[in-house]
This record gives C-alpha cells, structure tokens and sequence, in this order.
C-alpha cells in the first residue's frame, strides 16, 4: 500500500530541456520528468542524466499555465501540525514556481498573475499529508476503499489544488499525453499530492482527567471560491459561495498521536494500543454556506453596499442541484437562517424561505407559540415523505434581534430547537478492529447548514453552541461525563474549547472577508467585552477598506488558481488585462482631492513670514476647500467607478454598476464632454504596445 502514498522527499534536477524529479529514499520508483518548454510529461525508469539538482522540495503541488508560460509549483517548506491516529499532518509554508521557459520573454500581464499567484499561495492556509486523507471527513473515509491510492479517493469538493494537478492527473489516467500508446500510469500516483484549504488544529488534551485528542477541521470548497462582495449566493452548477465543511473530532485511546509513523507512512504503529482501550473516533460534522439564491451586495463607496436579488425562480435548478448534493452526502438538512428578518437582510430571508417553500412537498407553517419575540423561530417542514426534498428543514431564528442586549444565552433558544434533529442525527462513532479496519458503531445521518449574510461572524457563533452540545453527547456516551454532567465544567479544556472555535472563525472569515471574525471575544470568553467590541469596530473598518479596495486582486488570484479564468495567450506584451481604461479625469479625481487636501494641511500647520500678503493664501486656500468638497463629493456619488473590481472574470453586477455610473457621469453637463472626449478605452495610445507584443510573439 505504501506505493500509493506520495513521496515525502522529492530531488529536484533542472536542465535547459526538462526538470526531473525523483525520490531518494525509494530508489526504485522512476523519474518524473517534465519537458521544457513544451509541458509534455512522461516517467523515466532509474535516475535521468544531465540535469543539475538544484533543490529538495516536500511535494509537487500542480502546474499552472498562464499567458506566456507553464510553472511547475513545488513546496519547498512545510511545517508539522500534528498527528491525527499516527499520520503527521503538515501546513504549507513556502512553495516556488519554477518556470518552463529557459529565457522568458516579458509580458506585463504576466508579471501580475505571477504576483496574484504568489500572493495567493504565501496567505493561503494549506495543509497535507502523505498518509492521511484531509478532504474526507472520518465518516466518508469509512466507506471508501483505502487501497486507492489518496488523490483518488480524495473529496473533489475539497482537492483545492485539483486544477492545477489535472496536467498530472490526466498523464495518470493515459489521457492528453502525445506519445502514442501511453496507457495508465500507476507509478505516477506518489507524485500526485492533494492539499486541503481550511483550518486545523490537532490538541492533545483531556476532559475530567481522562486523555484525549481534539481536533477541528474545516475545509474549504473550491467551488465558487472567491471573496466577500464579489462571490454571493449560488452558481448555475448548485455551488454556495463560502462553502465550508467543520469537522470536530475526538479520538479516544490515540496512542500513534505522539509516535512515529514508519518512513514510508504506512501508520504501522496503528495496533499498538494503550492500556485501556481500543482507539475511537468520535466525529461529528457541520456545514455552511451561502444563501442558495441567485443575489449580490454592490460595492458603491458606501458602507452598506446595494443588495439585489436575482429572482427566486430562476435559481431553482441550482438550487436543487446543490440540495441534491447536501442531502446525498449527509442526510437530513437543518436549514439554520440567522439574517435579520427587518431591514435590508430581510429580502434575503424571504428569497430563501421562498426557495425552500419551492424545493419541499406540500409545505407546512408552523410558528412556536411561546416565542418571546415576534418571528422568533420560523419552521418548514414537509407533511409526508414523497422525495428526497423532504430531508430539508428550514429553522429561522433572528439571531441579532434575540441576543441584542449583550444577551448572548439567548442562543440557546436555537439550541433546543434543533435538539431532537441533533440526537435524531447522530455522530459518527468508529473503533479500530484489532485486524484493521474501522468498526463503526453509529453514523451521522444529519447536518446543520448554518448562514448568516456572511456566513462567518453569527455563523460561527452558532456552530460552536452546537459542537458544544454534541461534545458533550459524545463524552457522556463513552462514559467520560455522567449523565446531567457537561464538558463545560472542566475549565482547562473550555478555555481550549472556545479559542480552537475562535480561531477557526478568525481563518474562515480572514479567507473570505480579509479580516478576522467578529465577536470572537464571545466565543472564547462566553462573554461580550468593550475590548472585543472595539476590535470588532477594527474590523468593520478594515473589511471596507478590503473589499473596495483589495478583494479585487484576491478574486482574481482565486479564479486563475482555480481554473474558473484561463488566461488568453494572445496579444502578449500588451497589458491589457489589466490596464485602467477610465477616462483620464475619473482617474485624475482622488489625486486631486489628495493634493488639495496635502495643501489646506500645508496652509493650516506652517508659518507664514510676517510681511507675506495674505489675501493670494486664502483665495488658494478657499480653491482647494471647494475643489476637495466637490471631489469628494463625485467619489462618493459614483462609487462604482472607483471600486477596485476584479479584472478577469468581472461580476455581472460590477459591470452594471460601472455602466450606470458611467452613464450617469456622461450626461452630466459640466464633465460630460470631458468624459466622453478624453476615455482612455477609446485611445490610440495603446496601439504601440499591441504592435510590440506582436513583435515578441514573432
């Protein structure tokens, strides 16, 4: 079995005709070898001549191909996490790309999506192992057939790097290979290494004195993958923005969690069991993810950007598409909606009670009678079982409204809502068998699907409550808790407990909206602070300045990493992908309101010379106050123009915003004209680059 895993220790030898690859501690395996600068693949048998080894890396994590040339993206630093049953698990700390081309030729375009490329790999949390499957959780791993070798069997939901592996992939499976009768390559499998994008924390802990490993997993979908304003809702394929699968795990008996695993990682160490008991894991999932609508938030300066929705009828195909997947693969759906039933989020709430209405049978209404404020729970839930939509369960609760107040014990109202579906649904629990194998004793047969309008800050909130209330099923049921005891009573490993959440919601949020998560002082002190609000005020400000300004660029890394944009290799030294084709005065405008600005300062905090006539200062003065005043003015009223919108595949409704500003600003009486005459996109200025571009292709 162990030839199926991938190479931990990875040669890397570069010649002006290819870059060879090879594994010293398994001599027999052959070389990788990847010609330059075609991309073509093939394997080699023993070790290949005439190249210059030049570094030892951790693993091959794709190749990417962007306008002007294929790179070969290695990891050449990992850092170890810890051990989950034996198997180390490590995070992605420096990777490198190494180029095709022997001498490039410089494109400017090229230039940035290396830099996006770059940028994206040094912030993203990655995290692998050669022995161990990250993208499945402990319930899927049971019903897979582990002799597949760990890039097959992986969750193609969660292989983050699958994109950029399909170059090896395909060569694996015999397909696009330009050699004639090139079939299977099973020897490629330990060069193929799936990485994982998310969070983890492996803590060896106990609770009541008795051992335990604690460990929490989230995995982030690489399906509709994107930031904060620029990914909402759902694609036509049933994928949610921010999708994300939490696993929380306790694995009792762990006795390979601080040992050695064998060299080639074939968790030889897994039978050597501590006194006291078989190892078991106890794991138990949830999910969450965007409102499964069609709908967006526009960026437009302002602080509370435009909602849209989109239409519900229109998204039901994919919205069944995506339940259809959810119910697949993990049963029953407790739908859990945490948006504001007044105000702006309220259109949204409606939009997807008016979609589950369309997706169940025969819907039935029904509201608590003793809710404490108005609409305080609101259910669907089908009358029969005529298909499989039955499995959706739609619970309501007004989570800003009911806790409001600092009155945070209020979330347990949700909690005894959805109690009876959460010991309906179970946990997964397994024991090693003393001959291998996993026994499994129950499996979860249910899952919450928790959102907010983020999914993040009151996402995460609810979603630790809930681990909390399970942790505690799974302790009293392995006979670590008596009856009526709580994991709460033991303060070391609640401290524990709400900081390893907290710092999930801090990665999940940070991915996604360039900040930490909000109300984070809740989850690890169970209370709401001055000091937590404060930092809370911190981030608001810094996730405005994020996405109007920097999650542009960040949605563009994630669609050329991700495949979602292939970049057009005509046209090179152009730069026209990313040039800025406002017209030269909306450019112009906030240099103008800095500079006027940088003098009312000048004017304000210098000295003047006592005999200096004063009267030209102020007339000065008084330009710059008027020019500021109607800068900042034109900004703010056509926001759109100045919102950094990503570049490559640009949303439906940036590009409607942009348009209605610029409509907006050509009938404008004073700068109409000037728009209009002076537009860069209508310039002949970039005609000298197309022509230059043309001569470097040649």
């Amino acid at each position: 079995m162990s030839a199926l895993l991938p190479f931990r220790d990875i040669n890397v030898h570069a010649s002006s005709t290819h870059y060879a690859f090879s594994s010293p501690s398994s001599p027999s395996a052959p070389t990788l070898v990847i010609e330059r600068p075609s991309g073509d693949i093939r394997l080699h048998d023993g070790k290949l001549l005439g190249g210059q080894r030049v570094t030892s890396i951790q693993g091959i994590l794709g190749i990417i191909s962007l306008r002007l040339d294929k790179y070969i993206i290695v990891i050449t630093k990992a850092q170890a996490m810890g051990r989950i049953k034996g198997h180390q698990i490590y995070r992605v700390v420096a990777t490198e790309l190494l180029p095709l081309r022997e001498r490039q030729v410089r494109d400017p375009d090229e230039d940035i999506y290396l830099g996006l490329v770059n940028t994206l790999l040094k912030t993203s949390p990655l995290f692998f192992s050669y022995t161990f499957d990250l993208t499945n959780s402990f319930q899927r791993q049971a019903e897979i057939d582990q002799n597949s070798p760990i890039w097959a069997r992986a969750d193609d939901r969660f292989f983050w790097n699958k994109f950029i592996q399909t170059d090896l992939i395909n060569f694996r499976q015999g397909q696009g290979a330009r050699r004639q009768n090139v079939g299977r390559q099973p020897a490629m499998d330990p060069y193929i290494l799936p990485v994982m994008y998310g969070m983890l924390r492996i803590t060896n802990t106990s609770v009541k004195s008795a051992p335990m490993t604690f460990i929490l997993i989230t995995r982030r979908s690489r399906h509709r993958a994107g930031t904060r304003y620029f990914s909402r809702g759902l694609d036509e394929q049933g994928h949610a923005s921010n999708f994300n699968e939490t696993e929380q795990i306790v694995i009792l008996n762990d006795d390979a969690s601080s040992g050695m695993t064998t060299f080639a990682g074939d968790g030889g160490f897994s039978n050597n069991k501590l006194p006291g008991g078989e190892t078991q894991v106890l794991s138990y999932v949830q999910t969450r993810g965007s409102v499964p609508v069609y709908w967006a938030e526009v960026n437009t300066f302002k602080y509370t950007p435009k909602l849209q929705i989109r239409g519900v009828q229109s998204a039901v195909h994919a919205a069944k598409l995506h339940f259809d997947e959810q119910i697949k693969l993990y049963g029953d759906n407790y739908l859990v909606n945490l948006v504001n039933q007044k105000g702006r989020e309220q259109k949204v709430k409606e939009a997807y009670e008016d979609m589950v209405k369309l997706l169940v049978s025969n819907p039935a209404e029904d509201t608590e009678a003793d809710r404490a404020t108005r609409e305080k729970f609101h259910i669907l839930e089908p009358q029969g079982g005529r298909h499989e939509f039955d499995k959706l369960h739609y619970v309501y609760f007004d989570f800003h409204n009911e806790t409001k107040g600092l009155k945070w014990h209020r979330a347990q109202l949700l909690l005894d809502q959805l109690k009876d579906g959460l010991i309906k649904g179970e946990y997964f629990r397994g024991v090693d068998k003393p001959s291998g194998g996993v026994q499994v004793l129950s499996k979860q047969s249910a899952v919450v699907r928790t959102n907010c309008m983020d999914c993040l800050d009151r996402t995460n909130v609810v979603q630790s409550m809930l681990g909390r209330f399970t942790l505690t099923r799974m302790l009293t049921d392995v006979g670590i808790l008596k009856a009526g005891e709580n994991a709460q009573e033991d303060a070391a490993f609640e401290h524990l407990f709400r900081n390893v959440w907290a710092d999930n919601a801090d990665v999940v949020s940070k991915s996604y909206s360039g900040t930490g998560a909000l109300k984070t002082d809740f989850t690890r002190t169970g209370e709401r602070t001055r000091a937590g609000a404060l930092q809370d005020l911190n981030n608001s400000i810094t996730r405005y300045v994020c996405n109007n300004f920097l999650d542009g660029p960040r949605q563009d890394a994630f669609d050329l990493f991700l495949g979602t944009y292939a970049p057009d290799p005509s046209g090179l030294g152009s730069a026209h992908q990313f040039a800025d084709t406002r017209p030269v005065l909306i450019q112009a405008l906030p240099y103008i309101l800095a500079a006027c600005i940088f003098f009312i300062f000048i004017s304000l905090f210098t000295r003047r010379l006592p005999d200096a006539t004063v009267w030209p200062l102020r007339i000065f003065v008084l330009i710059c106050v008027v020019g500021a005043a109607w800068s900042a003015r034109f900004i703010t009223s056509h926001g759109g123009l100045y919102v950094n919108w990503p570049k490559l595949n640009t949303p439906a409704h940036a590009l409607e915003s942009y348009q209605e500003n610029l409509e907006r600003v050509s009938r404008d009486p004073l700068l109409g004209s000037m728009v209009s005459k002076h537009g860069r996109g209508k310039s002949d200025a970039r005609l000298g680059y197309m022509e230059e571009g043309k001569k470097r292709r040649e």
